[in-house]
Parts: structure tokens; sequence; C-alpha cells
């Protein structure tokens, strides 16, 4: 593709797509098919870059409506935004949903990351291409997690159009994909988000208590059950309260880093720049994560009032809510709930009539596991590539748009509410003191019932596994998901807390529970591991860049020799994965050796 403005032209729907999103344009340097003098003047300067953050919608807008995005579109979204050609086509190419050469207006997205690989991914694969065959108007492609671990395998199909048309197959059959792909419209209905939470209606339950209780579509049934009292009770004590509530709390984010998120929320609350944001992360990307889903698909509108809440705490007026691009009903349910409380009051400029103004802007992701790292987000958002930034300056102080910015989880923010409800004491009192509250677990693999569960912190693993049923023959458990690290069987006492596991060489990670058993070779799910990391490496840092192309290199001689050989190679990646782990930019090479290592040391996988 060219890299300046040539002489390729949109198409009427290209042009259509780019126009519902921006607006007709006002002259003709931005591609209104005028002749007259315009061509003069320009929109420039600051109003320019104000409008770079569209880049990505835009994308989402050809790509939604054409299913690819061709040179004509691409220059025609760029002249609209005044982007250079050469920086939107580096964006354009960064995301794996999108593509810039042609393909049919249907994929079909076969997820054969490690649940699904392990629940026969592959030969699904290799059987929808044959039933399929040729010219049969669908591209098959090979994904990474699409977050539905619970019921793998899982298949998710986006046939492109106005509207664009998406359907799931989960647990996928070839049958059941192909018609998914072929009739979207005729395809079988996903089960209710509640499916995915076992423990549904248990009394005990705390951030899983409405999932499968209320409508979820319904903001009345939300407020009959409690709905908006911690906004209330957050209008009552004002910022300062909030903020020394959730700090009393000890709220650690969800996310995998374990931030005290009291902390973060009071220095952007006191950063003297404004304006201030807040971002929700719901770019939830990790192999065998899915329980922010669960929650914005069976319980939305306590997302979007924990939003509020911490908003109001940090002195923000804008949010913006970053959901992965392979979430389509999730997608649908946010966009009516903050529809719905927009209409209602409780977002826009009077808030619950209490003077202070917050709205909340969801936009897509398109397939990228980096962006769930925070400051590849705000580059996201703004139109860049999605490419973390060096640290120092923190979000805190220099964040999206460069001004001081709260970024938080599904799971971090909706803990928010029951804070304020039930007050910071008796928040602390569940779990233990440095692990307080409920924590949400996503099980998968190897086990009767995978699902979402809620346990205090505390809890053990074999207590965990008890709630799901483990199958005979337990090989092994990963926790954290790919940037995890495995345990052994004989290890199930192992506290689910963030010292309990940081004391026994592991990590809690976002909460990912994997089980395989004796049928799952280890060597190919290491493998498969070292791929989605090389596959997903940004490679703006040399370590990162090279290192997981070389661990993916020395895990495939492992797989075909043995002996001196092999352990040359195991040297090998010890020191590479050191090297990532010492000088990666971002948490992406700092974790990408974890859970090999783990297989090596704890598990013996290549004895």
């Amino acid at each position: 593709m060219d890299l300046h403005f040539g002489d390729s032209k949109p198409t009427d729907e290209e042009r259509a797509a780019v126009d519902a999103l921006l607006g007709p344009p006002e002259s003709s340097w931005e591609g209104a098919d005028r002749s007259d003098a315009d061509l003069r003047w320009a929109r420039g300067g600051r109003e320019a870059r104000d409008r770079r953050d569209l880049l990505l919608p835009g994308l989402h807008a050809v790509s939604d409506r054409v299913g690819w995005i061709s040179e004509g579109a691409l220059g025609y979204l760029c002249r609209r935004l005044t982007v250079p050609p050469a920086e939107a086509y580096g964006v354009a190419t960064f995301y794996a949903m999108f593509s810039v050469r042609p393909r049919p207006a249907t994929v079909l997205h076969v997820c054969t990351d490690l649940a699904c690989t392990a629940a026969g991914a592959p030969g699904l694969c290799a059987g929808i291409e044959s039933r399929l065959g040729p010219g049969s108007g669908v591209s098959v492609e090979r994904s990474p997690c699409l977050g539905l671990c619970e019921r793998a395998p899982a298949a998710l199909a986006i046939r492109a159009g106005d509207p664009v048309r998406t359907a799931v197959s989960a647990p996928a059959t070839e049958a059941a994909a192909v018609l998914a792909a072929t009739a979207p419209d005729s395809a079988p209905e996903e089960p209710p988000a509640v499916a995915a939470v076992p423990q549904a209606g248990g009394e005990d339950l705390v951030l899983l208590r409405r999932v499968g209780v209320v409508d979820p579509s319904s903001l009345d049934d939300y407020r009959a059950h409690g709905g908006y009292t911690a906004l209330r009770r957050a209008f009552e004590l004002g910022p300062a309260g909030v903020i020394r509530e959730v700090t009393d709390a000890g709220l650690a984010g969800r996310g995998g880093a374990a931030f005290p998120t009291g902390r973060k929320w009071q220095a952007t609350a006191s950063q003297p720049d404004h304006p201030h944001y807040l971002v929700c992360n719901a770019d939830e990307s990790e192999p065998g994560t899915f329980k922010d889903r669960v929650l914005m698909e069976g319980d939305p509108y306590a997302l979007i009032e924990a939003m509020t809440v911490a908003a109001y705490a940090v002195g923000a007026h804008r949010g913006f809510l970053y959901l992965r691009g392979e979430y389509p009903r999730a997608l649908r349910r946010l966009e009516h709930a903050v529809a719905q409380t927009r209409a209602r009051g409780l977002l826009g400029d009077d808030v619950l009539g209490q003077g202070y103004a917050f709205d909340i802007e969801i936009r897509r992701g398109a397939g990228a596991y980096i962006c769930g790292e925070e400051t590849a987000l705000f580059n996201s958002i703004e139109g860049y590539r999605g490419e973390p930034r060096s640290k120092p300056p923190f979000p805190v102080e220099k964040g999206l748009f460069g001004k001081p910015t709260v970024e938080n989880n599904v799971e971090t923010l909706v803990n928010v509410l029951p804070i304020l409800t039930m007050g910071a004491q008796a928040y602390a009192a569940i779990g233990t003191r440095a692990s307080t509250g409920p924590k949400l677990f996503c099980v998968s693999g190897s086990v009767e019932r995978p699902g979402v569960y809620e346990v205090p912190f505390g809890a053990t693993l074999g207590e965990l596994l008890g709630l799901t049923g483990i199958r005979p023959g337990l090989r092994a458990v990963l926790l954290g998901g790919a940037a995890g690290g495995f345990v052994r069987p004989g290890e199930l006492d192992l506290p689910l807390t963030f010292e309990g596991t940081r004391e026994a060489g592991t990590t809690l990670g976002s909460g990912v529970v994997m089980a395989f058993d004796d049928s799952v070779p280890l060597p190919r799910l290491l493998l498969r591991i070292a791929r989605f990391f090389r596959e997903e490496s940004c490679g703006q840092c040399v370590p990162c860049r090279v290192g997981t192309v070389r661990q993916e290199e020395a895990l495939e001689r492992i797989a075909e020799r043995t002996g001196a050989a092999a352990a040359d190679d195991i040297a090998l990646l010890r020191e590479v994965g050191r090297a990532m782990r010492d000088a990666s930019i971002c948490g992406l090479g700092q974790t990408a050796w974890n859970a090999v290592e783990s297989a090596i040391d704890r598990l013996g996988a290549y004895e």
C-alpha cells in the first residue's frame, strides 16, 4: 500500500461509513466533492490534533461496513482527520482484527489459545475449512483467546455490512461454526451471562450477586436491587471521603499488578493539571480470562455506576471505557446502559441533580493483547499504535492526552460499590489482612463446571477447584494465564492471595485458573504460549521483539531433540528469559518467560 495520498478513491460504501461517524466533510481538503477555492484552508493545529483520537473508531467504521480497509478508504479517513497516511497505515496494521488486504465480508475467528487448544481447536479449524471449501465467501482465521474459555472451543463470526452482524458459537462444532459464519442471523442465541456463573443466586456473593437476578437491560431493575446506592453515598462523603473509604478498605487492583487503588486515586486527584480522565480497561485479553465479560454482560449498570463514583472521586468529567473488539454482546449491553443512564440523568451535565458533570465514551479495541497495558491503551485511544510508553511520567501525572488519568479494570471498579454500601471496615474483613475483599477467578480446562467463581481472598486453590469439580488425571494448574505460572497437583493448598502466591513463586495475575489433565501434551501447550507472546509483542523494544522469537524457536527445537541438545536450548531459554524480564519496556516482555520457566522447574516438562 502506498504511504502517501494517492489517486485511489473510496467507494460509496466506504465514504458513507466514515461520514456516518464524522459527519459530512466541510471542505474539499477533507474530501468533499466541491471545486471551489476552499482548498486554501484546512483544519490544523489544535483542532486537527483533537480529532486524531477518532482514527480507531474510523477504522472500525470502514471495517464493519466493508470487511477490510482499502487504500482509498484509508486515504479518505486520513484527509478527514488530517492524519498522515503513513501513520494511519501503521495503526491499521497494528491490530489483528483489521485487514488492509482484500478479504471476504465474513470472517470466522476460531480460537486456538490454551483452553480451546486443549478442547480440540486445531482439529475444529481443519474441519471447518474442509466444510467451507474455497469460494465460500468466508475467511477462517485462527485467533487468540476470545474470552469464551468456559465454553471452549469457541468461534466468533463477523459479517460486514450495515449493520455489521456477529454470531458466537461456543462450544463450537464444525456444523455450528459454519452456520454462524454463513447465516449469523440463524445461529443459536448465546446462553445468558449467568450460565458462566455456577454460584449464581448464592447468598454470600458480593460482586456476582446481581448476575442472573437482574435484567441486564433494565435500569429500573438494577435500581430495585440496590443500584445507585453507592453513588448516592459517594455524594454524601465527597471526593476525599470516597478515596478515604477505598484506601481504608485496602482495595488492590485486580488486573494483575495489585497496586493500591486508593493511592492511585489520591495521586490523580491531587494533580493541579486539568482535566483529569478516567479510563476503564475492559480489554481483558489474557488467555483464560473472561470475568470482566461476564460482569459487563450480566450487570452492565454496575460498571457504569462504579465508573461514575471513581470519576467523582478523582475530579474527572470524562471517562473512556476501552472494550476489547471480540466482545460484541458486551458492547451492545454497555451501549444500551450508557444511553439509558444518560437519558435518566445518571450521566451528563448534572448527575443525580448534584451539579456534577460526567459522561462515558465507549472505545473498541481491535485485537491487540498489548493494549491491556495502560499506556498502550492510552496510545490506542489517542489514535496511535498501541505501544507502551516509558515510565515515568506515570499516568497519574501524564496519562491520556497528557493529562492526569486513573486507569482501572472492570473488576477493580465494581469492587468500589460494595465498599461504599457496606463500609470500608466490613469490606476489609473479607479476605486476609494484606489481600482484602472478594476475588473473581476464571476457571477453565479439565474441570466439570468451568466458569467465573467468587471466593474471598485466602481460599486455597484446592477449595476453589473443589467447587468446580476436578476431572481425573490432573497434571498441572496454570495460574494467571499465559503471563502466569504453573503449579503442581500437590500444591493445591496454595492460598489464593497476593502474598501467598508471591511466597510460592507464582502469581494470581488477573485471576486465571486453568486445569490440565494428562491428555494435554505440555510441550505443545508451552509452544502455544510462546507463539502467543511472539505474535502479541508490539515490537517496540529489542528484548521483547527478539526474545519472544528466540523463545519460540528454542521450544520448537526442544520438541524435536533430546539430551544435550535440549539442555543447550533450555540454557538459552533461561538466558533469553532473564533478558526479557530485566530489560523489556512493559509487562508483556517481562512475563513472557514465566509460564515456560515454571513448567521446566516445577513440572519437569522436558525431563
